[in-house]
């Protein structure tokens, strides 16, 4: 079986890093690491801090799975993300 390179993953964009910074936001308003936040979502930590630090974008199944962990509404994580784009 021969495995193909992966193809360069483009830059997050303003929405994509508007959403992480609501998910930084949410931690540090619970006081939670991202080592823990990866625990709570079953990624290793290095996948949650690359997102965090907005080298990758979270995925729309990465953000559901973490407003479910943080107890975050969804649709109010997306809409305040958006807002702030705004700023």
């Amino acid at each position: 079986m021969t495995i193909m390179p992966s193809a360069p993953q483009p830059k997050p964009g303003r929405f994509a890093r508007a959403i992480s910074a609501q998910v930084r936001s949410s931690m540090a308003r619970q006081r939670i690491s991202g080592a823990q936040l990866a625990g709570m979502v079953g990624r290793s930590s290095s996948y949650i801090s690359k997102r965090l630090r907005d080298e990758a974008s979270l995925t729309a199944n990465d953000v559901e799975v973490i407003c479910e962990a943080l107890n975050e509404d969804l649709a109010q994580l997306v809409i305040t993300a958006a807002r702030s784009m705004g700023d």
